[in-house]
């Protein structure tokens, strides 16, 4: 029995460091710099001001965690991951100063397993050095994320692969080194045997950004990172596939669960945050002649915020604790990973609403981070695929080993269970 929800000191002495040094040197970044790409984009001012905290976070052991010891990384393990990137999901900024960004981890994730060595040198270490950023270009403006109704088709012209077709919220496109584009290159056959990955890089002719699209109304018209694309006889090299022609359905599985634990991951850092600024408030604000800590209906919030809270981050833990243990996306892993993206933006919505309301006029304004941790509610219930479908996929999963019980009435029908009791026990009855 190894049940324990403690670390080992030296690992917790770097949890505090960590804490303390995202507070005081990474947080104020989200302040000065509004911008929706400055804290990824490598040309940004903000870049400057984070390149020292990288090179802080290198000496420190603690950069592109997630990467196993081949890659450069520390091969930590999830559940460790999970611990850190609770503290991480407090800042916009902090996925990128240690080297855990979306999508560049799954990206790297994707050349790591699948790519050439030519393919290494040019793009996977130059994202691991933090040099450069990537895009993962999947969904398409007709279909969403559902690939059996992708159009964007790719054939092979002599040694030449020809692009023809869009791509809708491909994030970072516009300041992207690469692109990781999904593409249909055998329509005859279904989706997960006839797509393919192509790397296309940034400049490739060819390859418009039509639009650039941001979360939330506040942002003007074509603006933001979430570019929609249009391929037109895009050219690439043949070689410029990832993993096997007619795989590129298998290749995006493979870096869609680790996105998505990590998305999870760093809610849980977004939802302590709303705790803290809910409890600060309710201990401070004073009406009706005493504080709103001191109301039930507000004891009620505060109860089950914590609670909610707490079960969610349990659950990603032990979603990170079981891919720890099965090293690979197994059947348990894939359905625990699937529930937590399915929780994640109710438990999202309801604990920041509460703190929003708490916070009466002042919560709905700009003038506290509430209304940004808001947008995300609806976010985190449609990237990395719709919350409907990680639902279905749980209770799918769920029900795969349940037996139908012949008979019209169940098998723990009282009646007949009853009957076989007194039967079992009939030498002790009068």
């Amino acid at each position: 029995m190894a049940w324990d929800f403690s670390n080992e000191p030296e690992f917790e002495l770097q949890l505090e460091w960590m804490r303390g040094f995202v507070a005081e040197e990474i947080e104020p970044l989200d302040l000065v710099f509004r911008d929706p790409g400055a804290h990824v984009d490598p040309r940004s001012q903000a870049a400057r001001i984070m390149a020292p905290l990288k090179e802080e976070v290198k000496k420190r052991g603690l950069w592109a965690c997630h990467l196993g010891p081949e890659l450069g990384g520390k091969g930590l393990g999830q559940l460790k991951l999970g611990l850190m990137n609770e503290i991480l999901g407090r800042s916009r900024f902090a996925p990128t100063v240690f080297g855990t960004q979306a999508p560049d981890t799954g990206n790297a994730e994707i050349l790591a397993r699948f790519g050439t060595s030519d393919q290494k040198a040019k793009y996977l270490q130059p994202l691991l050095d933090g040099e450069i950023v990537s895009c993962y270009s999947m969904t398409e403006p007709q279909a969403g994320a559902d690939p059996g109704e992708f159009t964007c088709k790719a054939h092979l012209d002599g040694d030449e692969w020809v692009i023809e077709g869009e791509k809708w919220y491909a994030s970072h496109a516009c300041i992207a080194e690469f692109l990781i584009v999904m593409v249909i290159t055998d329509p005859d056959v279904p989706v997960h045997e006839g797509s393919t990955m192509l790397i296309v890089p940034h400049d490739t002719p060819g390859l418009e950004i039509i639009r650039n699209t941001a979360v939330g109304p506040k942002d003007e018209i074509g603006s933001g990172v979430h570019g929609y694309l249009r391929f037109t006889n895009c050219r690439v090299p043949q070689a410029n596939h990832l993993g096997p022609i007619g795989a590129g359905f298998k290749v995006a599985q493979s870096r869609l669960g680790g996105g998505r634990i990590h998305h999870a991951m760093r809610t849980v850092g977004m939802l302590n945050k709303a705790m803290e600024y809910m409890t600060e408030r309710v201990v401070s604000r004073t009406t009706k002649g005493e504080r709103l800590a001191d109301k039930q209906m507000v004891q009620e919030k505060i109860a089950d915020s914590y609670t909610q809270i707490l079960q969610f981050r349990l659950h990603v833990l032990y979603a990170a604790w079981l891919l720890d243990r099965d090293q690979t996306y197994t059947r348990p892993v894939r359905r625990e990973i699937s529930a937590i993206k399915a929780a994640m933006p109710g438990v999202l919505k309801d604990v920041v609403y509460r703190a929003l309301h708490l916070h009466g006029s002042l919560g709905m304004s700009n003038e506290t981070p509430l209304m940004d941790m808001w947008q995300y509610v609806p976010e985190m219930g449609i990237v990395d695929g719709p919350t409907e479908v990680h639902k279905i996929g749980v209770a799918k999963d769920i029900l795969r080993d349940i037996q139908p019980f012949a008979g019209p009435f169940p098998s723990y029908h009282v009646p007949a269970r009853l009957a076989a009791a007194r039967e079992k026990f009939a030498a002790y009855l009068d």
